[in-house]
């Protein structure tokens, strides 16, 4: 199959077309409550509808992360806004509290299941430039690990992290390559608790196993590679 784009020809088996989402919500009576059928909805991080205090919007609904594991994040999350609102306790938002979505902003994990995968959590280096923070991206090939070898003969991937320089935490991190989602929420964890780099260097990996790029991924940021 061939391709002719504006950037030249693209050759490939298979071709994956992302076309977008919208929200499914023009059939559930939002129109009754002064909302726009068809929307996603608008929420803050307690998941609660703007000007609504009684609505609350969870999962593909709200538009925030449209991923499944997100979708349950968020209704625990929102459960834990409504438990403590109805015992007349605060529930204001607070990053990273038990009544706040945070995750969605700072910490989200995907993978994208093909052949290589893709497994990403928290922001990319555009985004942390978007976003004016200051950073280094460290990169390393995985096969290089030797308990690549041990997953597959031939192994090929890579792994990029995304540091905060003046806190030193990882503001991201994305791994490419075959099984690469069981690496991610080793990846979530250091990211979601702002693990420092200095920390990170007495989470030992076993050997051998494909974990070990976290070693490699410290050495380079020592070594400013």
């Amino acid at each position: 199959m061939v391709l002719t784009t504006s950037d030249g020809e693209v050759r490939g088996d298979e071709v994956l077309v992302a076309i977008g989402r919208a929200a499914r919500t023009g059939d559930i009576g939002l129109d009754t409550v002064g909302l726009e059928p068809g929307e996603y909805l608008p929420v803050d991080d307690t998941l609660q509808v703007e000007g609504r205090p009684w609505l609350y919007g969870v999962g593909d609904a709200n538009g925030r992360q449209l991923l499944t594991h997100m979708g349950k994040y968020q209704a625990r999350q929102a459960a834990a806004a409504i438990v403590a609102r109805a015992r007349g306790e605060q529930a204001d938002g607070a990053p990273w509290s038990a009544t706040a979505a945070t995750a969605d902003h700072a910490a989200t994990p995907s993978v994208v299941f093909t052949s290589p995968q893709v497994a990403a959590v928290g922001r990319t280096a555009a985004q942390a430039a978007e976003q004016g923070l200051p950073h280094r991206v460290l990169e390393y090939p995985i096969g290089s690990i030797a308990g690549a070898s041990v997953f597959a003969d031939g192994y090929t991937g890579t792994a990029i992290a995304v540091v905060d320089t003046e806190r030193e935490v990882l503001l991201g991190v994305t791994f490419i390559g075959p099984g690469v989602a069981e690496l991610l929420h080793a990846a979530t964890v250091a990211v979601v608790g702002e693990v420092p780099i200095a920390r990170l260097w007495h989470a030992v990996p076993s050997y051998p196993t494909i974990s070990e790029i976290w070693l490699r991924l410290l050495e380079t940021w020592r070594d400013g590679d």
